[in-house]
């Protein structure tokens, strides 16, 4: 058995029968999570031990914060016009509703979101910067047809910067609080089989700092560890731990199949999911909080399933393609420039080489020009920024760029950290060949040894493949069939969740990567 298979199997025992069915990086302090529970007390719960109290805190804060600045600075400087008291208050919930929306696509109302990271904080600068562009452009497409209202630059202006730091300040100060009041409770986990056992080790190599609880639903592991030696013991009694969730933990997981639990432990779930705390499925879970999902939920029907944004019918999907081609229109005379700086560097940088190396340097091609896989296994042919030797030798069937690959030239080792060599996919975007955002477009030597061997690889075709995207954005390059698994989880997310405001998060965190030169 091929590595591929192992690494699949390791993951799919079974699937969930579907009846209606950050990437965090918590650094606070928080005991060990295979620990056994600390001693508990019936004290009442801190605000902020409830889900819900983060996000509310934070958008109290946003919203008295923001309107407190921008009336402060509008009456300060005088200098903006609106006709009425009701004109001055709907441009400033427009201003706010823009800014909400900017902070929440970051994950600045969640409370598993490490605010106090410098990952966090650099995407809520872009976002609170995307706002103040936003905003802009309506309030001043409104004030050409409304000649009363004569908005002021400065005072737009000085309100987002005096708030920028602000919000970041406060997210900062509340982030330990919250973290604690999370560490202090732990996730039920209702499973002790296989499937518990590898969701365990799958939640130690996590970023998850939340101690994990499990119960037998039989009862016939009683004080066994669910992963050896170090790992929690599993415990009895999940009709009292169900009736106490509200004081000692954030959600049930439910690792086990349908069949074990029993009637009456599935009808208290449900009361459980509808009254008490939320009630994850694996799927769900790893949605919710590790943004991909888990291949063993994965089989033939699985893109018929209810809830996914991705259809034949959705308006998004001809949104989406009018965005694509004015963006990269748009695009390719913005970067005009640039090309031509690009393609003049990678000629004298291939002259150069040409001359020390007359084998493997080359001036041409600049642009390097391959077959992929497109939207239904189409293929096409995909244009980059030449950035690696021509004619270089490598070992037979060696389909990846490796990390610090000597193929790759000096000027193309830069370009790929800016992600710049991608920008030629810009044609494609324009010829509705690609989108700006999708799934990676793999060569298709890649894509068939893929879906040989990784089931359910061909979903990921059911969307166009984009310039960046999900996986892109949250997972390494990938050089191994390994990564090629773990990149499908994620693309999978996308495709189930394809929305606008996925979208928007992708561009962020693109802008992110790009700024902070992490690629590769």
């Amino acid at each position: 058995m091929d590595t591929t298979d192992q690494a699949y199997r390791a993951e799919r025992h079974y699937s969930w029968p579907r009846a209606g069915s950050d990437n965090g990086e918590s650094q606070a302090s928080v005991e060990p999570r295979t620990g056994t529970a600390p001693p508990r007390s019936h004290r009442t719960r801190s605000i902020f031990g409830y889900e819900w109290a983060p996000a509310a805190l934070f958008l109290f804060l946003d919203v008295s914060f923001w309107a407190l600045i921008y009336g402060t600075i509008s009456f300060l400087r005088g200098d903006a016009f609106y006709s009425t008291p009701l004109q001055f208050f709907l441009v400033d919930v427009l201003q706010l509703g823009v800014i909400v929306q900017a902070i929440f696509i970051i994950g600045g109302y969640s409370r598993s979101t490490e605010t106090r990271s410098l990952t966090y904080t650099a995407e809520h600068i872009l976002a609170i910067t995307t706002a103040l562009a936003v905003s802009s452009l309506l309030i001043y497409v409104a004030a050409t047809f409304d000649q009363s209202m004569k908005p002021s630059r400065g005072v737009l202006l000085l309100s987002f910067v005096a708030f920028l730091p602000l919000s970041i300040f406060y997210r900062r100060a509340f982030a330990g609080r919250i973290a604690n009041s999370a560490a202090n409770r732990a996730f039920l986990v209702i499973g002790s089989g296989k499937v518990a056992t590898e969701f365990y080790e799958a939640y130690q190599r996590s970023s998850s700092r939340q101690r994990l609880e499990f119960v037998d639903p039989d009862g016939q592991r009683l004080g066994e560890r669910i992963a050896g030696v170090g790992s929690p013991a599993i415990e009895g009694n999940c009709k009292d731990k169900l009736a106490n969730l509200d004081h000692h933990y954030s959600g049930v997981i439910l690792a086990e199949r349908l069949e074990r639990l029993g009637k009456d432990l599935v009808e208290n779930l449900v009361r459980t999911q509808f009254h008490s705390a939320r009630v994850y499925t694996l799927e769900s879970f790893y949605e919710a909080h590790w943004r991909h999902v888990p291949l063993h939920a994965i089989d033939p029907v699985w893109p018929l399933q209810m809830g996914f944004q991705l259809a034949r019918s959705s308006p998004y999907h001809y949104l989406k393609r009018l965005f694509d081609l004015a963006f990269s229109m748009a695009l390719l005379v913005v970067f005009a420039p640039l090309f031509a700086i690009i393609a003049l560097l990678i000629w004298m940088e291939g002259k150069r080489e040409s001359s020390s190396d007359p084998i493997h340097g080359s001036r041409r091609p600049i642009i390097f020009r391959q077959e992929r896989v497109g939207r239904a296994n189409q293929p096409f042919v995909a244009y980059k920024f030449r950035t690696m030797l021509m004619n270089s030798p490598k070992e037979p069937g060696d389909i990846y760029t490796k990390k610090n690959d000597p193929r790759v030239t000096r000027l193309g080792r830069w370009l790929r950290k800016l992600r710049l060599d991608e920008l030629p996919q810009l044609f494609n975007v324009f010829r509705g060949e690609m989108s700006l955002i999708g799934p990676r477009a793999e060569w298709v030597r890649c894509a068939e040894r893929y879906e040989k061997a990784i089931p359910f690889y061909h979903f990921r075709h059911l969307v166009k493949p984009g310039i960046t995207g999900w996986a892109q954005v949250n997972y390494p390059y990938g050089e191994s069939d390994e990564d090629a698994i773990e990149k499908l989880k994620y693309d999978l997310y996308y495709i189930r969740n394809y929305s606008l405001t996925l979208d928007a998060m992708i561009v962020l965190k693109t802008v992110h990567t790009m700024l902070f030169s992490k690629g590769r």
